[in-house]
């Protein structure tokens, strides 16, 4: 009962709301839904439940093991951040340019749905370089209900895709699409430059 109560009191409103915006911003889901419709394109269907549920995993798993796991491999964070800053660049180089960089396998609707779905394009070093960092700041349940506010929304964008595309057509897809490839690319661009003076310092 006391544990109850403890747990209830350390939930902060202001705290869920700020990490929730910084990890979707990070996550960016709804930038990504040419890239899913691209996907699902190509693989046919995407199993929407699954891969909300394995970032949701990965996500929690890395808020409580990454640093650790990290360590164990002789990384810093600083290092992971400037390689996920590059994985987001060029992401965000597909967004704006209309190229492909990242090589399509032609997967199948259960491995698309893992890999690049799930892990790297929602649960990628982005999101959790960024949830370490949230979790130095903020109080670490705060933290699990952003994760969970953001896998909600995730699920439900990845769900409505194809009903989405059909409302925005194929401009404001485009408009979309380059306006969040924009923000990524800033996104990068900061956590190459923050990270990347702490490995020089």
């Amino acid at each position: 009962m006391h544990l109850q109560t403890r747990m209830v009191m350390t939930l902060n409103a202001k705290e869920i709301f700020t990490a929730s915006m910084v990890l979707f911003a990070v996550i960016d889901i709804v930038g990504n839904i040419p890239i899913v419709i691209s996907l699902r394109k190509k693989a046919g269907h995407i199993h929407s439940e699954k891969a909300s549920i394995i970032a949701a995993v990965v996500m929690t798993v890395f808020l409580f093991l990454g640093e650790s796991i990290l360590n164990l491999i002789g990384i810093n964070v600083n290092e992971f951040a400037v390689a996920g800053a590059f994985i987001l660049f060029f992401i965000a180089l597909e967004m704006i340019l209309g190229i492909t960089l990242f090589k399509d396998d032609g997967s199948s609707p259960d491995v698309a749905s893992i890999f690049p779905l799930a892990f790297p394009m929602l649960a990628g070093p982005g999101s959790l370089t960024t949830l370490l960092s949230l979790r130095a700041e903020y109080a670490l349940e705060n933290v699990i209900v952003a994760i969970i506010i953001n896998i909600i929304v995730i699920y439900i964008v990845l769900k409505t895709s194809a009903r989405l595309q059909r409302f925005l057509g194929k401009n404001g897809i485009a408009i979309i699409q380059k306006v969040f490839g924009v923000i990524l690319l800033a996104i990068a661009v900061k956590l190459f430059t923050s990270n990347i003076q702490e490995l020089f310092t």
